[in-house]
């Protein structure tokens, strides 16, 4: 399984007749986009630490990195590595003492400690390479622009 490094590119809201969905936007070094779907409150965590937002009041990802930080525990990085009927499923490597242990986690969570920990986040090639949707951004709305309406 090889893992390709991912940024993320960032979080909007795809909207249709029949739902508002918000989407985290992955993309790679060759320019393939891997959009995620996720939650409300998930996007507008990842989205404020895309952004380098410190919010008044820590999120609950702002408080689990500063536990881990409290003891001493690192995020190594995140690995998006599989998906079953459209659910992307990862694992969040966190490092201390000289050992990595994997922490079974949603992406979008995944996605939101990882940037605020500056680890990098890894998707398997064939997860992305299936994923690709390069037109999919166009069709949808910036969340910071959805959320100013």
């Amino acid at each position: 399984m090889q893992q390709v490094r991912c940024e993320v590119r960032g979080v909007f809201v795809a909207i249709n007749d029949s739902a508002t969905v918000p989407v985290v936007v992955l993309t790679d070094g060759a320019g393939r986009l891997m959009p995620i779907f996720i939650g409300l409150w998930e996007a507008v965590s990842i989205n404020s630490a895309h952004n380098k937002e410190v919010p008044p009041r820590p999120f609950t990802h702002d408080l689990f990195l500063d536990l881990m930080n409290r003891f001493s525990i690192s995020v190594h990085h995140l690995q998006i590595d599989s998906a079953e009927e459209g659910v992307y499923y990862a694992q969040l490597v966190l490092a201390a003492d000289d050992r990595n242990e994997c922490l079974d986690c949603r992406p979008s969570d995944g996605i939101a400690v990882a940037l605020r920990a500056s680890a990098p986040i890894f998707v398997d090639e064939g997860l992305i390479a299936t994923a690709d949707r390069r037109g999919a951004v166009s069709d949808m709305v910036d969340l910071s622009t959805f959320l100013q309406k």
